[in-house]
Parts: structure tokens; C-alpha cells; sequence
């Protein structure tokens, strides 16, 4: 969704950030790789860390950038081990679907179903079906978007975006084995006890290849697609990332906090 560049870890407070995150969290995340495609895995295991989901600042606006993030946790004493793009979004950086920060519903549900044709392929979130990641107090869960408005759980945050990728422990019968259609993307799943994982790869992947990723090597058999191409976003001071964006920053935020 916002085209990126490569950053690099510049300047003091960065330099801190880095250091202090690797300190508290040098495994949080880490290169990997599945039948010959390269990717980075976060993991945060149940009970571990602050898991949270970032969009505006206390002025009330985005946030933007994996940086501010960074510095607002830090100002509270806390370090920001991780941080990836929670979702596709708007031009104003606003979610396009479900957006809960703090128990408080900040954008609803989307239901909208688009339809697509060869000239203007549906957009990757309205493709069936989409999927809502949610905390809640006893973990972290991913649902069909329908399925989670049927129970309606009381969560503490959740975004929406898709398609899904795995449904439980099933790949999504959309995906096409062999497609061309190729680029970098990321996602998260909910893999063997309650864990979360967040994956993005280095190399140009199939929504396919990226779902068994998912269920064959990470063992998750829930799993959610983030976004792709321009729009995959990774800061990991202990990997040295910080990734921007050319269109001037990302939506909703994903954040371990320690």
C-alpha cells in the first residue's frame, strides 16, 4: 500500500532504542526460511510481552512511522521490541475495517463484498473471506470476519484486514497453487499454545506458499493476511529495520511491548 525504502538505525535516541530493545528482546525476531523463500518471524508467546495495537498519538494523529511509536513507548519507560503494519488502510492512514484500541471501537466492521475482473482485481481485503485478529483476556484469536460479528467477542484490541490465509488448520480453497502472482507480503497466525506469529517475507511469495507457511512450518491454524508488496512494513531494532514508507507512513500499527 506505501511504497518503502530501507531505513537504517540513524542518530542517538534511535541508537538507544536499539540497543535497550535488543537487550530485552534479542529473539523476538528472527530470520527464517521455507522452501527457499526467505522471511523474518516474530513470535510472541503466550503470556510474554505487551502485545498492543498503535494509531494515533495523544494529539490524535497517526502515528505514521514505527519511530513514533518507538519514542511514545519510550517515554512511558518501556522499550518497543517489535512493530509491523497491522493492516491496509485508508489515505488518511485510518483503518478500512474493524479497528478496537483499548476495549474502544475507534472504526466498525467492514462487510462490504467487491467484485473484481481481470482489469481491476478485487483488493486483497475484500476477498472471502477476511478475518479479524483480536486480544482478548485470554489470548489472542483470529476469526472469519462473519464469525467474529456472530459472537461479538469483548476484546481489548482488534484490526480487520484478508484475506484470510489458514481456517482452522485448512488454507483458504481461494489460493491457487503455482500462481504468478508473486510479491513480498506479510500476516499473523495463532500457532500451538495460543503463540502468535507474525511472518514477512524477504522474497516475492504467493498467497498459496505464504498460507503453508503458516500451517506446515509455523504449525498455526489460524491465520490472517496483513498486506502486501508496497504496504509490508518490519521495525526490529535487534535486525536493524526500521522500514519507511514513500507515502508517508503506515495505518494501525502492530506493537510488542516490553
Amino acid at each position: 500500500m506505501a511504497y518503502l525504502r530501507w531505513g537504517t538505525l540513524a542518530g542517538a535516541a534511535m541508537l538507544a532504542i536499539a540497543i535497550s530493545a535488543a537487550a530485552a528482546s534479542a529473539q523476538t525476531c528472527a530470520q527464517d526460511s521455507f522452501e527457499g523463500n526467505a522471511y523474518i518471524v516474530c513470535a510472541v508467546e503466550k503470556g510474554n510481552g505487551d502485545l498492543r495495537l498503535f494509531w494515533k498519538n495523544a494529539d490524535g494523529e497517526p502515528y505514521r512511522d514505527f519511530f513514533s511509536v518507538a519514542e511514545a513507548v519510550r517515554s512511558k519507560g518501556q522499550v518497543l521490541a517489535f512493530a509491523l503494519n497491522a493492516g491496509m488502510y485508508l489515505p488518511d492512514f485510518s483503518p478500512i475495517g474493524l479497528y478496537v484500541e483499548d476495549g474502544k471501537e475507534l472504526r466498525p466492521a467492514s462487510s462490504t463484498h467487491g467484485n473484481g475482473s481481470a482489469a481491476h482485481p478485487l483488493p486483497n481485503f475484500y476477498r472471502r473471506p477476511n478475518g479479524v485478529f483480536f486480544l482478548d483476556n485470554a489470548g489472542a484469536g483470529i476469526l472469519p470476519t462473519p464469525e467474529f460479528l456472530k459472537r461479538r467477542p469483548k476484546v481489548r484490541f482488534a484490526t480487520q484486514s484478508g484475506p484470510m490465509l489458514v481456517i482452522d488448520n485448512k488454507l483458504n480453497p481461494i489460493f491457487i497453487v503455482g500462481s504468478t502472482d508473486r510479491t513480498r507480503r506479510a500476516g499473523v497466525g495463532i500457532c500451538g499454545d495460543g503463540a502468535v506469529r507474525f511472518a514477512v517475507s524477504e522474497d516475492e511469495v504467493n498467497f498459496h506458499d505464504f498460507a503453508r507457511l503458516f500451517r506446515d512450518y509455523l504449525g498455526c491454524s489460524n491465520a490472517l493476511f496483513l498486506d502486501g508488496g508496497q504496504g509490508v512494513g518490519l521495525y526490529s531494532p535487534a535486525l536493524g529495520r526500521n522500514d519507511k514508507s514513500w507515502h508517508g507512513g503506515f495505518g494501525p500499527m502492530f506493537g510488542l511491548v516490553e
